[in-house]
This record gives C-alpha cells, structure tokens and sequence, in this order.
C-alpha cells in the first residue's frame, strides 16, 4: 500500500492572489487594512514559497497563528515571517500598520549585508517596537509613500528604507541572541541534531545512532539537548513528529490512519498513545477541540 502524500498547505505569492508576483519590484509594501478589510479582517493559515514578511503592527489588535500556535500583538511590535512557514492573522478593525514583502534576492542581499552573525529572516520571531514605535511608523509610512510613488531613484530608496528596517530588526535579534547565547560548540550540536531531526522524524531513528553521526556519545547529546532545549534527545524527536501531526489535524482531513503511517509508525496505536502521552488528549479529540474553537 502506498504512502499518502502530504497534504499541501496553500501557498500564495501574497495572500489571495495568483502565484505571480504583481509588480517588477523586488518588495511589495501594503497597509494591513488594505488587504485584511477584503477578507474581514482574517487572513487565514497559508505561506509564501519564496517570500519573506515584515508585519508591522502599530496600532489595534492582532492575533498570530504562526505554525499552530496563537499570540496576539497588542502594542507595537514587527513580526518577521520567513519563507514556508505557515501563518494567518485576525485584525481588530482599528488595525493600522504595514506588511513587507521582499522577494528572495532581496532578501539573499539583505543578509549579505548584514552579516552572518545572525540570520534575522531566517525564523518566525516577533520584536517589540518599545519606544522606536513612532520610528519605524515612519520608516514604514515613507516605504509605502515611495512604493506607491514613481519619483526618480524610487527603487534606490526603498531598499534603503528596507536596510534601515532590517537594521533595527537585527540588532533586536543579536541582543536576544547574546541574551542566550550558549557555548559554541554545544550550539553546534544541537544545531545538528535538529537538523538530522528534520530529516529523519518519520523514519524514527534510535537516537544512538543520531548521536553516532554526529560524533559524540548519547550522554554527551542528552546533556547538550537538556542544557540549551531543557529536554532530552527522544523527547526532541517527539516533538517534531507531534508539530507535524498537530499540523495535519489542523489544515488537512486525512485519517488518523493515513496521519501515523505517514509519520512512520506501524501501528495507529502507537501514534495515538504516543499523541496523547504527550498532548494530553487523543489526536481525534485535539481536532475535535480545533473545530469548535473555530
């Protein structure tokens, strides 16, 4: 019997329109309200293949779906979302703010410049504006300004707009970054093994083995995972096939069945079990739950 192939979640150039991208530049820039007020005010889970987000909320409310999981903005704050991660929004109606949207190469530019210190767009993350609100409402207002304009030396001063923004947004990230930073080498481990993770959950291999590949004893990984993710290596694993399955039961139909042969285990059973021990509830009760929320 063949494998379900996994369901895929809509992807958008920008959200409700066709894949082309509508305009030669290298960014799109919009008030929130623009697009949001079509939709009232909820733009619902999807994500961009190649894009990557600015959200910048200044004023009203708005609540983040980001990978399944919910916050809300309520004071002014940017939110970087990278390519292919999933995310909706649901705005108040007195929403005032702006999304960015930079195409890959600009993007590949950006990071360029700043360095490789840290990767700014590279995750989900969000940064409150503290009091450079004001600043970046004006950084943001100008962007629009000019990208709705055709003054001479128009595309210049956008990405010099956008370099300002990142700026801010990196230098955010790096004090959060030193705020946590960890020995090197451990970070470096556990780098790896989420990485050998990302490639193996459904295969469900023996963490002896992950540890072997990385060159280091399963007591020296458990230690580095306890350390810097406050859980050990299995429960790692775990996780990620749980992100994946919490995944499926909220954008798709398939079957529990169909859900635990596709992460790899050969019984229903023990995805169940496994979902519940760690959840709290059945996979069955967790969508369930999802449906009535909504």
């Amino acid at each position: 019997m063949n494998k379900p192939e996994l369901p895929s979640i809509p992807v958008f150039k920008l959200y409700g329109e066709s894949l082309d991208w509508p305009t030669p530049d290298l960014l799109h820039c919009e008030t929130i309200s623009s697009r949001s007020r079509e939709h009232q005010w909820e733009i619902k889970p999807h994500r961009h293949a190649d894009l990557c987000q600015l959200l910048f909320v200044f004023k009203g409310q708005a609540e983040l779906e980001i990978e399944g999981q919910r916050t809300q903005l309520q004071t002014p704050a940017i939110q970087v979302l990278p390519p292919l991660s999933v995310h909706g929004f649901r705005f108040s109606e007195d929403i005032e703010g702006f999304v960015v949207t930079l195409a890959t190469p600009l993007i590949n530019h950006l990071q360029a410049q700043l360095g490789n210190a840290v990767h700014a767009l590279a995750q989900a993350d969000s940064y409150p504006a503290g009091n450079d609100g004001d600043y970046l409402n004006s950084l943001f207002t100008a962007l629009q300004a000019e990208y709705n304009g055709h003054q001479p030396a128009r595309e210049m001063l956008m990405h010099s707009l956008v370099s300002v923004i990142m700026v801010w947004v990196s230098r955010q990230a790096i004090v959060r970054h030193n705020a946590s930073q960890r020995p090197q080498r451990q970070r470096e481990y556990l780098a790896g093994f989420i990485q050998l993770v990302e490639e193996t959950y459904r295969q469900h291999v023996k963490v002896e083995d992950l540890a072997h590949r990385l060159g280091i004893s399963v007591s020296h990984l458990n230690g580095t995972c306890r350390e810097l993710a406050g859980q050990p290596a299995l429960q790692i694993m775990h996780e990620r096939q749980l992100l994946e399955a919490k995944r499926l039961l909220t954008y798709t139909s398939m079957t529990i069945y169909e859900m635990s042969e596709l992460l790899g285990f050969s019984d229903p059973t023990n995805f169940t079990r496994l979902f519940r021990r760690r959840v709290g509830i059945s996979p069955k009760a967790f969508r369930d739950r999802l449906k009535a929320e909504q």
